[in-house]
């Protein structure tokens, strides 16, 4: 199945919100967030498809477009992949989980949620994995100060474009 084919299917499965993009022979299909788990479900289950390598998910800042979270799947059958993806907007930045679908995503969500504070809605168990229980923020989020920037001057450019020293 080609990449154009394995996008066509999300697209007659879910409708027009759907949108793909081919690239690298690799389709990558952003599903509206309230169907992220049935895409991945619909990813795994569905003959002809048999995406039942779950290799990772991840979430992404985004600026102003909210928090996208991808992940990749993979099929040993067809050898074919595609980068399931949906965004949540900033302000209320939850999708539903897949760890239901996919066992490894339990891990993978916990860290977007610990990272980013994407709430992933349905998850078992959603504690910190990484951070200590009195670290307050989420690390990845562009906004997060870094203390290390707060406690010294930083000697490069701070933000893309910036010239000259500090």
């Amino acid at each position: 199945m080609t990449p154009e084919e394995i996008a066509q299917r999300f697209v007659a499965r879910f409708g027009d919100a759907v949108t793909t993009e081919i690239a690298y022979g690799s389709a990558t299909v952003t599903v509206p967030r309230e169907h992220y788990a049935a895409a991945a479900e619909y990813a795994k289950t569905t003959r002809g498809l048999d995406l039942t390598f779950f290799d990772f998910m991840a979430g992404v800042d985004e600026g102003e477009d909210g928090f996208g979270v991808v992940m990749h799947l993979y099929s040993p059958i067809h050898r074919h992949h595609v980068l399931l993806r949906t965004v949540a907007p900033r302000d209320t930045p939850v999708v539903p989980t897949s760890s239901n679908v996919f066992r490894g995503a339990n891990w993978h969500e916990r860290e977007a949620w610990e990272m980013f504070g994407i709430v992933f809605d349905g998850h078992p168990n959603l504690v910190k994995l990484l951070l200590s229980d009195e670290f307050e923020g989420h690390p990845l989020r562009k906004e997060f100060q870094l203390a290390s920037r707060n406690v010294k001057p930083w000697p490069g450019a701070k933000e893309p474009g910036e010239g000259g020293h500090a």
